[in-house]
């Protein structure tokens, strides 16, 4: 190949004795190579050990050799061509530079015509009026083919003018400095381009009569370029008679370099027969013990070879193996069965526990829960099976806040309790929660939960109850002599006093009376609150209610605008106590609308369907100053309130009444005021309650 870049003789003399020379060791390669593969195919027809080895090391070195050899090949190969296309550009470089100074010099020559004919035409004129003139450089401009001409006077003012573009008015001016040169006697010419892209020659010549004239002329170039077509014409046939001589080239490095690849080929599939011959004596022991051990004979031993090589360690690696494997066998069967009577009595303690017990992995996966942890969260004993935190929350959307309060805390590293409370076809629900890390080298966690709903509710409403109570008896004792006190004053001393004491009299007594009455209406709230009545449970309609309950305050002054989207939802509970419940509601409403005019209230029912439960949704909206953020978070408990003479227990009743029924009541504050959302668990299809 170096002595082709140099001497192509020595090419032609040395390549056919080379080529046979090569095509002949090729041929002998190829017959080994022939044999072999024989042999290997009629080996792997009698499943003979060690045949498929033969055969995937044959592919693999093969698979080896080909791709190095295939990318030098490739890459070379390239080189090489564009390297030899490349050789033959210098004669095209050097006809492209004759043909530009070729063309330079037709330019220059073509300006210097340019610049004298330019002075011709200046000293050709004899009339210098401005109609004349114009006329005159007009015929000029036909006469010569120039795309304008104009006449200055040695001052630089035009005396005429004549252009190819009709709506030109203005000459072009010369620069200052190519004026100045030529006032000096300087003839100038010189190229430039047009608004178009189109190169002009440019005349600006003195009068050759020396008179006070100077003649500025531009002329079109595109027709003036030619004659360097012989020159480049011989280039390009010098050319061709290389690229004869190029094609010859190629073919034979790219001959040579296919001869390569065989080559390594070839002896790549040599080489790998033999390694196979090599290795497939002491692998086919490995393979029958293998197939020995799979059999679950873990007492085989195999021949250790003489030579002390790779071979030989992994035949005494592997009876070494086999002998453990036995005695791992025995360790394994007593450590399963300890194991199994863990588990067994792991299960006996969770099951017994009235607490609930889940466990997850690191990617919060469900390992383990107890029957109490299903109850609690109320889950399918055949959805009980492992799931992931994400797919328990699809599945029970009702876990919606659990399970986002265990993902928060799977990131603790440290114990935590927390409370969380939740909403289905039963009711609310509150449960108390506790989890930890797990012992050992997993992020697994543990979460223990217990359900406290209603031992919350019990000691909530005992407390307040209690303390209603203890008002009401302190409160109510003193209420009976007040009022029969003020009523004797008035009975004795409105007769006997002046009028004018009489009616002092008569006013404070009146007032005494009413707020004694204002104050039993107060003990008796406190009563109702602390008492418990025995509550029905009956199934009733849920928007026939509430139509009853709106229809008592549409002759008020505030607007209703009423929207029941439940017209089949039926409750079980007590009807008359959830009429106390829309009465307080509609009456706080009305109340926080007294100064607001156009006041209006918004009653809406609708259909809970986010959910896996059944529950039907009331709103209650007005557009009034809405709840303070001061009250908005206690609104619910009792003796708060931002009425001057209110007591504080209507929302707390109110609450203590849905919660009776199962449901959650919560408030917040809109765009326009106020509102207060009821949500309340239906009677399912069957009939059978919902909840409460």
């Amino acid at each position: 190949m170096s002595n082709a870049v140099q001497n192509s003789e020595a090419l032609s003399r040395l390549f056919l004795p080379l080529l046979f020379l090569v095509i002949g060791g090729l041929v002998v390669l190829v017959i080994a190579v022939v044999i072999n593969v024989i042999k290997l195919i009629e080996r792997y027809r009698r499943q003979a050990i060690g045949a498929r080895l033969t055969a995937r090391m044959l592919g693999l070195f093969s698979l080896i050799a080909l791709l190095p050899v295939g990318v030098v090949y490739y890459y070379s190969l390239g080189f090489l061509l564009r390297g030899i296309d490349s050789w033959f550009d210098v004669a095209i470089d050097r006809a492209m530079e004759d043909a530009l100074t070729l063309n330079q010099a037709s330019l220059d020559i073509n300006q210097r015509v340019l610049m004298k004919y330019t002075a011709q035409l200046l000293s050709g004129i004899e009339d210098r009026s401005v109609t004349a003139l114009t006329l005159t450089l007009g015929d000029l401009r036909h006469q010569s083919g120039a795309l304008e001409l104009t006449v200055f006077n040695t001052s630089g003012e035009v005396m005429g003018t004549a252009s190819d573009d009709p709506v030109q008015l203005v000459p072009n001016q010369p620069d200052h400095e190519i004026m100045q040169r030529v006032r000096d006697g300087s003839d100038y010419v010189g190229l430039d381009t047009a608004d178009n892209g189109e190169l002009l020659v440019r005349v600006l010549v003195n009068d050759p009569k020396h008179r006070a004239l100077m003649m500025h002329a531009s002329f079109p170039t595109s027709e003036r370029i030619s004659q360097l077509a012989n020159r480049l014409e011989d280039a390009y046939n010098h050319y061709r008679e290389l690229a004869y001589l190029r094609q010859s080239l190629k073919f034979s490095f790219s001959l040579t370099l296919s001869l390569v690849l065989i080559f390594g080929l070839l002896t790549a599939l040599l080489a790998a027969f033999r390694t196979a011959q090599r290795l497939v004596a002491p692998i086919a022991d490995i393979a029958r013990g293998t197939r020995a051990v799979a059999a679950g004979d873990y007492e085989q031993q195999l021949p250790v070879p003489a030579h002390a090589d790779e071979l030989a360690f992994l035949i005494a690696s592997f009876n070494a193996m086999t002998r453990k494997v036995a005695q791992a066998r025995d360790a394994a069967a007593r450590s399963q069965q300890v194991v199994e009577e863990q588990h067994a009595y792991l299960q006996t303690v969770l099951g017994r526990l009235s607490s609930g017990v889940i466990a997850f992995d690191e990617q919060l996966q469900l390992t383990t829960s107890n029957p109490a942890a299903q109850v609690i969260l109320r889950l399918n004993e055949e959805q009980a099976t492992p799931l992931s935190l994400d797919a328990l929350e699809q599945s029970y959307p009702h876990l919606m806040e659990w399970a986002a309060l265990v993902r928060r805390q799977s990131v603790n590293h440290a114990e935590w309790r927390a409370e969380v409370t939740l909403f289905s076809n039963e009711g609310r629900q509150v449960l108390l929660c506790r989890g930890s890390r797990l012992p050992g080298t997993s992020d697994g966690i543990v979460v223990v939960f217990d359900d406290v709903t209603e031992l919350i509710r019990a000691q909530r409403n005992a407390a307040w109850a209690e303390v209603a109570r203890r008002l009401a008896h302190e409160i109510k004792n003193p209420l009976t002599p007040i009022q029969l006190s003020a009523e004797r004053l008035r009975y004795k001393l409105l007769k006997k006093l002046p009028p004018d004491e009489a009616n002092l009299i008569d006013r404070a007594t009146t007032t005494i009376v009413q707020q004694v009455e204002a104050m039993q209406a107060m003990v008796n709230d406190f009563t109702n609150y602390a008492r418990t009545p025995e509550m029905t449970h009956e199934p009733f309609e849920f928007d026939p209610l509430i139509n009853d309950v709106v229809e008592l305050y549409r002759a008020g002054p505030v607007q209703l605008q009423v929207s029941l989207q439940a017209p089949t939802v039926q409750l079980r509970g007590d009807a008359k106590r959830l009429r106390q419940v829309l009465h307080n509601l509609l009456k706080n409403a009305s109340e926080a609308l007294d100064k607001t005019p156009e006041g209006c209230i918004g009653i809406t029912t609708e259909v809970d369907t986010s959910r896996d439960h059944h529950a039907v949704q009331l709103r209650i909206e007005d557009n009034g100053p809405g709840f303070t953020p001061e009250l908005l978070e206690r609104v619910f408990e009792p003796y708060v309130t931002s009425k001057a003479k209110g007591t504080g227990l209507g929302l707390a009743i109110v609450k203590k009444i849905i919660e009776e029924h199962g449901g959650i009541i919560t408030a917040d504050n809109t765009v326009r005021g106020a509102r207060v959302t009821i949500r309340l668990p239906m009677m399912i299809h069957q009939g059978a309650p919902a909840g409460g």
